[in-house]
């Protein structure tokens, strides 16, 4: 069942035209890739669903719910049903990592201080930090706990959908693979939706049920990746060889 549909979105910056007319499908329960060269707009369609970027023409529909001429209710109904991880973790500096990740929770809910707590470590767990990590500050941690403690934080208010933006990038290749495992046993355990942009061929393989690659400005293929070599897109005959 399609949980996310992109209709004929056109996207333009000024005279830059970035996207003309995509259109793809996504289903629940799977974990789907956004692909393409630098620059094609990957993030900005990813951003653009999480409703941090306006499109100029089209829609996307999410959970039911039309992007286009959204209300400012639903939209803040919505945004509560995802969670996001940015490429560089989006981490507050200036707050403990228990923090950073109880700060929906103190915002958004009406829950005791101790529950919040509770949660807190349960996401901190479930992400592979150490309870001993929950009072540390961005600065005092490595890239790789910086994105976990990111992805604690995207997962904190039970989301049904996850998106994640170059979610491997600056990791090295052993914490790559351990986040790719990580994001499998995620979607498994909690029965999420995952939608990512991706550069890294191994976590692409690894990991993502369906792609779409963007070239052009334009979908050039949709579907599994056993069957991306039958596009005739030069980026993806050179990145998929």
């Amino acid at each position: 069942m399609s949980i996310i549909s992109v209709r004929e979105i056109h996207t333009q910056f000024g005279e830059k035209i970035v996207h003309n007319g995509l259109n793809l499908d996504i289903n629940e329960g799977e974990i789907y890739g956004l692909l393409g060269p630098s620059g094609c707009g990957k993030t900005t369609l990813l951003r653009e669903m999480v409703m941090l970027q306006e499109f100029k023409r089209g829609n996307i529909t999410i959970l039911d719910k039309s992007l286009d001429k959204i209300s400012q209710a639903d939209a803040q109904s919505l945004r509560r049903e995802w969670g996001v991880l940015f490429q560089a973790g989006a981490l507050f500096s200036s707050l403990t990592l228990e923090e950073n990740i109880a700060l929906s929770l103190v915002e958004y809910t009406d829950l005791p201080p101790k529950m919040i707590e509770e949660i807190v470590k349960f996401k901190i767990n479930i992400v592979g930090l150490k309870c001993s990590d929950a009072k540390l500050y961005p600065s005092q941690i490595s890239w790789g706990m910086k994105k976990k403690a990111g992805l604690a934080r995207a997962l904190c208010m039970d989301p049904k959908l996850l998106f994640l933006d170059e979610p491997t990038s600056g990791l090295d290749p052993i914490s790559a693979r351990e986040f790719d495992t990580l994001i499998l046993k995620l979607r498994d355990i909690l029965s999420l939706t995952i939608v990512m942009v991706s550069h890294d061929l191994r976590s692409i393989y690894d990991t993502l049920d369906r792609v779409a690659i963007i070239d052009e400005k334009k979908i050039v293929y949709e579907g599994s990746l056993s069957g991306v070599k039958t596009s005739n897109s030069d980026f993806v005959q050179t990145f998929f060889k």
